[in-house]
């Protein structure tokens, strides 16, 4: 009787150690999946930030016959050092989050592999 009891204990105690890692598991899924939705935001972020330049010299060339190069050319090198800010701005935040999302990528597919339970919940 005593080693039936024993061994219910153990049971017990294996669920419960295994419910504990697949709660750990799915915590930092959670949390690989809040940061990969971090990552998407910046990635629009620096898209629209590297758009910007090109709508600005858009509506530069387009009302280009307005005014003379030479009458405005202080203001026009500044908007194209401005620009130009932007257009790195804009590319180091899409570059950055793009290697954020492929490392995340990896640490997700590093999970999906470690518990069956991660691996049907994510396709």
């Amino acid at each position: 009787m005593e080693n039936k009891e024993e061994i219910d204990l153990l049971n017990k105690e294996a669920d419960q150690s295994k419910e504990k890692k697949t709660q750990l598991l799915m915590n930092e899924l959670q949390l690989l999946l809040a940061e990969k939705r971090t990552s998407l935001a910046v990635l629009r972020t620096g898209i629209a930030v590297f758009a910007l330049p090109l709508s600005v010299m858009s509506v530069l060339i387009a009302t280009s016959k307005m005014y003379s190069i030479s009458e405005v050319m202080n203001l026009f090198t500044a908007v194209i050092i401005l620009n130009s800010g932007l257009v790195i701005l804009g590319a180091y935040l899409i570059i950055r989050s793009l290697l954020r999302l492929h490392r995340i990528d990896h640490h997700i597919n590093r999970l999906k592999k470690k518990s069956p339970v991660t691996d049907k919940l994510i396709d």
